[in-house]
């Protein structure tokens, strides 16, 4: 068995059939009844018989998920308390145990109700003034004393501890629950930074390598560079990818803006790249890299576009990134879900910094990316990591 199997052993609520052994306490008054030393034995008899029955119904439904929170409990607990009072007022002397058995059976079943703590408090101190009382009459005063005494305790000690077993069970199945999540919003993360790197990279090379075919018969000296990008381009998207296998990846708008025109213009794109505004936290730079990064891509891959512009303005307190292209744009405004599977994995990141990102045509002809972050707010957040 592993430690974390042997810790969850140890931290297992008690089983449903843990507190039937304390019905043996009756042991005397059950000898008793089979000696004759008390009148009517049959009686006695049938009462115990009843008490032990509701007792072990009460505590067993009360210990079972499927049925703790039916009338079945409460109806048994009821039972049990009618027969206790029948029991001790009758007989006195050692049937008094009953009255502890009682309130641990009270402590079970009460701590599955809604304000069960005044509830329970108020059933076991009426349990142990009845304890007292009926004993100072039917027994010794001391005895009584010691029974009232027993009475409370048993119930609210009971009680606090299946409580705080549950507590901690379920402290754990939130724990494993969060860190399962943590583990499939890294996944997804992860996932997410892939597309985003091998697309774009994988766009690059390709229009780059394009550009080589095109260029090697006339001009030698263009292929060539263009070879010395692809390379470039090559080389930078495995340390990216290192980067990003260790989450240690920062963005970077300024790098992106630049590598943006670079692969519009060698797509045969015009560019007319802009920038303004106070200089951006980094957090909200990577952010908006990542976008320029997946609008400028999927420009070059699907929009057919003969120009395209990249916009960028900040201001105190937001800061507003439109990419438009002059290519194939269809129907109407669309949500950034309906903008594919990368925007949409964005407008999921702006979301949680306190932004948006929203695309579609524009105009008659041509497509609009717009995204908006909020500065100040990714700031605080930078202050407090």
């Amino acid at each position: 068995m592993n430690d974390s199997a042997k810790s969850a052993a140890r931290h297992r609520p008690p089983g449903k059939y843990a507190f039937l052994p304390w019905l043996f306490m009756l042991t005397e008054d059950v000898q008793a009844l089979f000696h004759g030393q008390v009148p009517l034995p049959w009686l006695g008899g049938a009462g115990v018989l009843a008490f032990a029955v509701l007792y072990s119904v009460a505590v067993l439904t009360s210990l079972d998920e499927r049925r703790r929170y039916t009338p079945t409990p409460h109806v048994a607990l009821a039972g049990l308390a009618a027969v206790t009072y029948a029991l001790t007022v009758g007989y006195g002397g050692d049937w008094l145990l009953c009255f502890p058995l009682l309130s641990l059976a009270s402590g079970i079943v009460l701590r599955n109700r809604e304000g069960n703590g005044r509830l329970l408090g108020v059933v076991v101190l009426v349990l142990s003034g009845s304890a007292g009382l009926i004993g100072s009459f039917r027994g010794s005063p001391s005895e009584s004393l010691t029974i009232g005494y027993g009475t409370m305790l048993s119930g609210l000690v009971t009680a606090a501890i299946l409580t705080l077993f549950e507590t901690v069970a379920q402290l754990r199945a939130t724990r494993e629950e969060l860190a399962r999540s943590a583990v499939e919003q890294e996944r997804l993360r992860f996932s997410r930074d892939l597309h985003d790197l091998l697309g774009h990279t994988m766009s690059v090379i390709v229009v780059k390598a394009e550009a080589v075919r095109r260029l090697a018969p006339r001009d030698l000296d263009a292929a060539l560079g263009q070879a010395a990008d692809i390379e470039a381009v090559g080389r930078q998207a495995l340390t990216e990818i290192r980067e990003a296998v260790t989450g240690y990846r920062e963005g970077s708008l300024t790098t992106e803006l630049d590598r943006a025109g670079s692969l519009l213009e060698a797509s045969g794109i015009e560019a007319e790249i802009r920038q303004s505004g106070p200089p951006l936290p980094p957090q909200s730079a990577a952010l908006l890299g990542w976008v320029v990064r997946e609008g400028v891509t999927n420009v070059v891959r699907h929009s057919g576009a003969g120009r395209c512009t990249v916009e960028v303005r900040g201001e105190t307190d937001q800061v507003r990134l439109e990419i438009t292209d002059n290519g194939r744009g269809v129907g109407s405004d669309a949500p950034a879900k309906s903008c594919g599977t990368g925007l949409k994995g964005l407008a999921e990141r702006l979301a949680v910094a306190g932004g948006s990102l929203t695309c579609g045509p524009d105009g008659r002809r041509g497509f609009r990316l717009v995204a908006e972050l909020p500065v100040d707010s990714e700031s605080e957040e930078d202050r407090k990591r």
